[in-house]
């Protein structure tokens, strides 16, 4: 199991190697930086879980650093401070902070607070990959991993039979003719045949239909065009 990597990033070196000390004996792994523009190399390249900002660095402030890191990057962030005031709280919140512990603090706080944003942010990571993965009977597509499974069995397609099947299974039940798919798959300024679409169709029947020449996903509408069974009700 992949143990959660924090950024902790402080000018103050004493709390840093603290929280360290602690998140580590909770089995985090655990990064850190002493300023800004530290803060944002690191979280650019770094593949963190959960970042830990202290408000007042050099260079750059905490601020400052997770406006810059949100503008690559939905990691969760904690802000450190050491000021108190709503004004202060909301400002963060607006740079796009999803935390904030006020110093001093108790570590035990501070603790619970990265488990509560590592949970909500698993929760919302598993309903991305739920919503990337489309399933039809025994065909699924990683929408954001561009990868294909028949029956469990990855299958490689190519990037415009990925598109083309990707079309179809957003979109069961509905007929495509082939010029609607050479318009919303190819493009509109692209210059080819129909049967363009006839191969690939060809092609993926080939590679995810258990019998290509009788299939049961990928449809033909006669004399209209193709469309993918809705939940196999076609087939029934």
């Amino acid at each position: 199991m992949k143990l959660p990597k924090i950024l902790v990033v402080d000018d103050e070196r004493v709390m840093v190697k603290g929280i360290k000390f602690n998140l580590e004996n909770e089995g985090y792994q655990v990064d850190t930086g002493s300023d800004g523009e530290e803060a944002v190399d690191k979280a650019r390249t770094g593949q963190f879980d959960l970042i830990i900002l202290d408000l007042m660095m050099p260079k750059i402030d905490g601020l400052q650093a997770c406006m810059k890191i949100r503008e690559f990057s939905n990691v969760p962030v904690i802000m450190l401070t050491a000021k108190g005031e709503d004004t202060d709280k909301i400002i963060g919140f607006e740079c796009g902070a999803d935390d904030y512990i006020t110093k001093p603090f108790n570590i035990l706080e501070l603790k619970a607070r990265i488990r509560a944003l590592l949970r909500r942010a698993g929760a919302a990571a598993q309903q991305q990959r739920e919503a990337d993965r489309l399933t039809q009977g025994a065909i699924t597509l990683d929408l954001s991993g561009r990868a294909a499974w028949r029956d469990g069995e990855r299958v490689e397609l190519t990037a415009k039979e990925f598109d083309l099947m990707a079309l179809l299974m957003q979109n069961p039940g509905r007929v495509y003719s082939r010029e609607n798919l050479l318009n919303l798959v190819w493009g509109y300024e692209y210059i080819g045949e129909f049967r363009t679409v006839d191969v690939h169709i060809r092609r993926l029947r080939e590679k995810l239909e258990p019998d290509p020449a009788n299939p049961g996903h990928i449809l033909t509408k006669w004399g209209v065009g193709y469309y993918l069974a809705n939940n196999m009700a076609d087939n029934v």
